[in-house]
C-alpha cells in the first residue's frame, strides 16, 4: 500500500470516529437516565416462587391430550400432530402470539396411561411421561428416549427449565450467534455454552464470541445418538441459556409455553416453520448480488457504482443505500437536494436491472417540526415511560421517538408511510437499529426495561416487547409493501427479529469485523439462523468495519456466492468496497464466481420455492442429510446448498488446500469432475481461483444461462434420484410451473423422465444434458436417436431419455 493511500485511509477512519463522538454527550445524558428510570420504577419482583411443581395430585384427558393438577402448578400436554407437542405450565403471563402463524391443528388420535412413573399421554409418533414430581420424559414410538426433563422451578415472574444432556448432545439455534454451530462446544474447550436472549445492537463490530446478537430466538435443535428433536419456548422475555451437563432455559419473565417436535432435521423444520410461518417466495432478483456502502450520498455516486458494474462485466441486482441519503438522517426520507430526480433515477437503474434499496430506522426525530413526530403524537403511537413521559433516546437523527409496534394501529399508521417511497420506484428497504438500538456509553443499547407497550391491549413492558420490536416493524413492512404494490413481491431486510421473521423479512449478519476469524464464523452464524427458521442471510461480504486485503476479500466473495442473500457493504470509515477495487487477478476471480451464482439461479429458486413449501433453509449443516453420523455435528466450516452441492470455503490466509469431511455416499468434484468417496476427511485442493465445491452423486443440477438449461445428471450409486425446477415470471403471483426429473441407473446407462405441472410456459428455448461419471454411447429421446458427439447431449423437449454407456466410476 502507497503512502498516500495509508494516509487517505487513516484520515477516513479519523473522520469517522470524530463523527461517532459527536453523539457522546447525548448517549452520557441517555444512560444516566434510563438508570434513574429503571430504578425508580423497575419494582422488586411480586409473588413467590416455587423449587419443584409439587406432587401430581390428578391427570384427566383433554380435546388434545391432558391436563396434570400439581401441589404447586398445573401442566397441559396438548398434541398438535403425532409428532409435536406443546407443553403449558401454570401460572404465568400468557404470551401474546407474535411468532405463531398456525392455529388451527387436526385433532390428533392419543392415550392417557397410569404407569409406574405417573402418567403417560402417547401418540403412535411420540411419547410423554408425566413423573409425580414433574419430570417429563420423551420417547419415540420405538421407546427410545429423546429428552429427559426436570421438574420446573418458578422463580417470582419467571421460570427456570432444565434438561439432561447425552455426553455427546449436540444443540444448534437459538438465532443468530457469534459461536460456533454446536452450541454446546465453544472453540476453549468447554462443555457448556451460556447465551443470552435479548437483541442486541453489536454497536460498530464485533467477532467469534460476541453475546447476544441481533436476532435472539428461544429455539434449539438436539442431535444424539438416539435421534434428534427440537424445542421452542414461546417466550419473548429476557433469558439466559446455558449448555453443559443441563440444558438450562433460564427466562426473567413470562409463561412457561414450549414446543416439542421429533424426527429428522428436515422435519423439525418442517414443523417449526409450520407453527411459526413458512417463508414466502421472494422476487427472483433478490437472489443475485447486492452492492451497498455507508457514504453513497449522491445520485451521481450512486450511478457511477451501478456503471462500474457494466463497464467491468459484473452482475448486479440491487444497491443498498445507507443513512448518508437521507435528510438529518431520518426515517422515510431522502434528500432532494441529493437526490433531484429519485422517480425517473429508479427506472434508471431499473432499465439496467438494478433495483434500488433504500434504508430505514425505527427511531423518529423528537421535533415539532418533523410530520411524522406530530402524527405519532395525535394517534398516541410512541413508546412512553411509566410516569407518562415520552420514552425518548438518542439515535442518528438525535434524540428520538419510538413507535410502539405492539400497537396494531401503529402497525397500521407505519405501514402507510412506505407508500410514497415506493410511488417513485424504490424496490425494497432494509431495517436497521431495530432492536431498538439507542446510543449509550454503559448499560444496554435499548429503551428502558420499564417502557411501556400496548400488546395487542393486554399491555406490558419493554422487558417482554423488547425482543419481538424488530418482528413486528416487519410485519408492518411487509403489509405496506404487499398491499400497496400487490402485484410484486416484498423485499425486505431487517436486522432484528424474533421467531417467525422469515414470513416478513431477510436479514444479513451485522456489523461483523473485517478478520478471517469473522470469515469463518459467518458459516456457523449462517447455518444457525436458517436451523432457527431464518432461511435467507449472508454476512456484509469483507466485513462491516475495517479494510479487507485482497485475499480476504475473494475468499469471503467466493464464499458468499452460495448463500442466500449476497451483498458487499462496509461502514463509513472504512474504504469503499467493490469488486473491482484490487484489480486483478482478483476481479476476474469474483467475477467468475457471481457469474456462476447467476448461472446457478434455476437451483437457488427451486432452494428458495422448497423453502417456501417446507420452510427448509437453503444453507444446511453438513450433517442435514445424515443426522447420524456424530463425525458431522462439530462441522462448521462447510456447508450443504440444498442437497446437491456441497460448499468449503477456504477461510485461512494462505491456504491453497483445505481438509473436507465429507458425508456418506459418492462426491464429485463440480471443477472437474473428480469423484470420492464420503464418509471420510480428505484434502482438497483450493488454488486461489477456486474453492472445493462439490456435487453430490444422485443429483439433478440445473443450470441456466439465457434460454438454455443445462441439466448436469450425477447419477446414483444406485437405484434412482430426482429434483425439480421451477419457474414463474420472477416476480408477482402469477402463474408458475414445476418441471420434475427422475433419473434411474442400471447396467445399461441411465434414464430420466420429464413430468412438469403448473401453466406457466418453459421458459427455455432449447435443454442440455450433461451427464457425469458415464462415458456416453448413445441416447435416446421419446425412441429417437439423438446426435451425440461427446457430452453434453442437446436435446429438445421429451418426456423420457435413455442415455446408454459405460460408468467410468462403478461400486
Amino acid at each position: 500500500m502507497n503512502l498516500f493511500k495509508q494516509i487517505s485511509l487513516k484520515l477516513k477512519y479519523f473522520l469517522g470516529s470524530l463523527f461517532y463522538l459527536g453523539y457522546a454527550p447525548q448517549a452520557f445524558l441517555y444512560s444516566r437516565k434510563r438508570d434513574c428510570i429503571e430504578r425508580q420504577f423497575l419494582t422488586p419482583p411480586a409473588g413467590e416462587g416455587f423449587d419443584s411443581p409439587g406432587k401430581l395430585l390428578q391427570a384427566e384427558p383433554a380435546v388434545r391430550g391432558a391436563h396434570f393438577y400439581f401441589e404447586r402448578a398445573e401442566l397441559e400436554v396438548s398434541f398438535l400432530a403425532p409428532d409435536f407437542v406443546r407443553v403449558d405450565w401454570f401460572p404465568g403471563i400468557p404470551p401474546v402470539p407474535y411468532g405463531i402463524c398456525r392455529h388451527d391443528w387436526p385433532e390428533v388420535e392419543k392415550a392417557l396411561e397410569k404407569t409406574d412413573e405417573g402418567w403417560s399421554v402417547s401418540s403412535e409418533s411420540l411419547k410423554v411421561t408425566v413423573g409425580v414430581d414433574g419430570s417429563l420424559k420423551w420417547s419415540d414410538s420405538a421407546g427410545v428416549t429423546l429428552r429427559e426433563e426436570l421438574p420446573p422451578r418458578r422463580k417470582n415472574e419467571g421460570w427456570v427449565h432444565q434438561a439432561r444432556l447425552r455426553k455427546e448432545e449436540s444443540l444448534y439455534g437459538l438465532g443468530e450467534r457469534a459461536a460456533p454451530l454446536d452450541l454446546r462446544r465453544p472453540k476453549d474447550g468447554r462443555l457448556e455454552g451460556k447465551y443470552r436472549m435479548w437483541n442486541f445492537d453489536a454497536a460498530g463490530k464485533y467477532g467469534p464470541g460476541s453475546d447476544p446478537m441481533y436476532i435472539c430466538i428461544p429455539v434449539y435443535l438436539g442431535l444424539h445418538e438416539g435421534g434428534s428433536y427440537l424445542v421452542f419456548y414461546e417466550n419473548s422475555f429476557e433469558a439466559y441459556f446455558t449448555f453443559g451437563e443441563m440444558a438450562t432455559a433460564d427466562f426473567q419473565g413470562g409463561g412457561l409455553r414450549y414446543y416439542f417436535a421429533a424426527g429428522e432435521p428436515a422435519q423439525l423444520l418442517e414443523r417449526y416453520t409450520e407453527l411459526t410461518g413458512r417463508p414466502p417466495l421472494p422476487p427472483r432478483w433478490a437472489l443475485g448480488y447486492h452492492q451497498s456502502h455507508w457514504g453513497y450520498r449522491t445520485e451521481q455516486a450512486v450511478r457511477e457504482e451501478a456503471q462500474g458494474f457494466q463497464s467491468h462485466n459484473l452482475p448486479l441486482s440491487a444497491i443498498h443505500l445507507d443513512i448518508d441519503c437521507q435528510v438529518g438522517f431520518r426515517a422515510f426520507t431522502i434528500d432532494p437536494d441529493r437526490f433531484p430526480n429519485l422517480g425517473s433515477f429508479t427506472q434508471e437503474l431499473l432499465a439496467q436491472g438494478v433495483r434500488f434499496i433504500a434504508i430505514l430506522n425505527p427511531g423518529i426525530k423528537y421535533s415539532r417540526q418533523s410530520n411524522l413526530f406530530l402524527e405519532g403524537q395525535v394517534l398516541g403511537g410512541f413508546c412512553r415511560l411509566p410516569n407518562g413521559e415520552l420514552a425518548t433516546g438518542p439515535v442518528w437523527p438525535g434524540w428520538c421517538v419510538f413507535p410502539d409496534f405492539t400497537n396494531p394501529a401503529v402497525r397500521k399508521w407505519w405501514s402507510r408511510q412506505y407508500q410514497y417511497l415506493l410511488d417513485v420506484g424504490v424496490a425494497g428497504f432494509w431495517h436497521d437499529m431495530n432492536e431498538p438500538a439507542a446510543f449509550i456509553l454503559w448499560g444496554d443499547r435499548s429503551l428502558p426495561k420499564v417502557t411501556q407497550h400496548y400488546m395487542e391491549g393486554r399491555g406490558g413492558d419493554h422487558r417482554e416487547a423488547h425482543n419481538v420490536y424488530g418482528l413486528l416493524q416487519a410485519q408492518a413492512a411487509y403489509e405496506s409493501l404487499r398491499n400497496y404494490r400487490s402485484h410484486e413481491r416484498p423485499f425486505i431486510v431487517s436486522r432484528a427479529g424474533w421467531a417467525g421473521l422469515q414470513r416478513y423479512a431477510w436479514t444479513w449478519t451485522g456489523d461483523i469485523e473485517c478478520t478471517w476469524a469473522a470469515l469463518r464464523q459467518t458459516v456457523a452464524t449462517v447455518v444457525g439462523l436458517g436451523l432457527s427458521g431464518i432461511p435467507y442471510s449472508g454476512p456484509d461480504i469483507g466485513g462491516f468495519q475495517g479494510n479487507p486485503e485482497a485475499e480476504l476479500y475473494l475468499r469471503w466473495c467466493q464464499m458468499s456466492s452460495f448463500l442466500t442473500f449476497c451483498r458487499t457493504h462496509s461502514s463509513n470509515n472504512a474504504e469503499h468496497r467493490t469488486p473491482w477495487t484490487y484489480g486483478e487477478p482478483y476481479l476476474s476471480l469474483i467475477r467468475e464466481f457471481l457469474q456462476l451464482r447467476y448461472r446457478l439461479m434455476p437451483y437457488f429458486y427451486t432452494l428458495a420455492w422448497e423453502a417456501s413449501q417446507k420452510g427448509y433453509p437453503p444453507v444446511r449443516p453438513v450433517f442435514w442429510r445424515d443426522s447420524g453420523d456424530g463425525a458431522l455435528w462439530g462441522v462448521d466450516d462447510a456447508f450443504l446448498l440444498g442437497d446437491a452441492l456441497l460448499v468449503c470455503p477456504v477461510l485461512e490466509p494462505g491456504a491453497r488446500s483445505r481438509k473436507v469431511t465429507l458425508p456418506k455416499g459418492r462426491w464429485y468434484s463440480f471443477w472437474d469432475g473428480s469423484v470420492m468417496e464420503g464418509s471420510q476427511q480428505v484434502e482438497l485442493e483450493a488454488p486461489l481461483e477456486r474453492i472445493p465445491l462439490l456435487v453430490r452423486a444422485g443429483s439433478i443440477l440445473p443450470v441456466g444461462e439465457g434460454e438454455l438449461l443445462t441439466l448436469h445428471l450425477y447419477p446414483p450409486v444406485a437405484g434412482t434420484c430426482e429434483a425439480s425446477v421451477c419457474s414463474d415470471a420472477g416476480d408477482g403471483y402469477g402463474e408458475s410451473r414445476l418441471d420434475q426429473f427422475l433419473l434411474a441407473r442400471s447396467e445399461k446407462g441411465l434414464e430420466l423422465s420429464w413430468n412438469q405441472e403448473g401453466n406457466y410456459p418453459f421458459p427455455y428455448k432449447s435443454v442440455r444434458l450433461h451427464p457425469h461419471g458415464i462415458v456416453v454411447q448413445q441416447v435416446c429421446a421419446d425412441g429417437t436417436e439423438v446426435v451425440c458427439q461427446g457430452q453434453p447431449v442437446e436435446c429438445e423437449r421429451f418426456q423420457h431419455v435413455r442415455i446408454s454407456g459405460e460408468f467410468k466410476n462403478r461400486c
